[in-house]
């Protein structure tokens, strides 16, 4: 069962993306200290797919520095408009619930790394 919650998301270890929702938006990311990192995704989108896999493997270095966030764009349309996504995988940085920066497409693991520090 741990492996089907994990694959569909519903198990989520300290540091990895948690799945958000047009509703808890503004809740999860208002008011936060700490930058939050918001993963734009698709579920069709094979670029998505590994750049969820790399936020995973490198969430959890950051858990006391950020909170990563995953948003499904197809079932969140709101904040895909807000944010102005109009391609996928897109991540997004906010301090105090203002955006600061984002990142479109699929990058090597270093320069991702390099942009979650530049962003901190």
């Amino acid at each position: 069962m741990g492996f089907l919650r994990k694959l569909l998301g519903l198990e989520v270890k300290p540091g990895e993306p948690a799945p958000l929702t047009d509703s808890l938006f503004d809740q999860e990311i208002a008011g936060k200290e700490l930058p939050c990192f918001v993963y734009f995704f698709s579920l069709w989108c094979s670029s998505c797919q590994v750049m969820g896999g790399l936020l995973n493997e490198i969430g959890p270095e950051y858990a006391d520095k950020a909170s990563f966030y995953k948003l499904d764009v197809s079932k969140n349309p709101d904040a895909t408009a807000r944010f102005d996504v109009k391609a996928v995988p897109t991540v997004i940085a906010l301090k105090k619930g203002e955006l600061v920066d984002r990142h479109t497409g699929l990058v090597p693991i270093d320069q991702i790394k390099e942009w979650i520090e530049k962003n901190l």
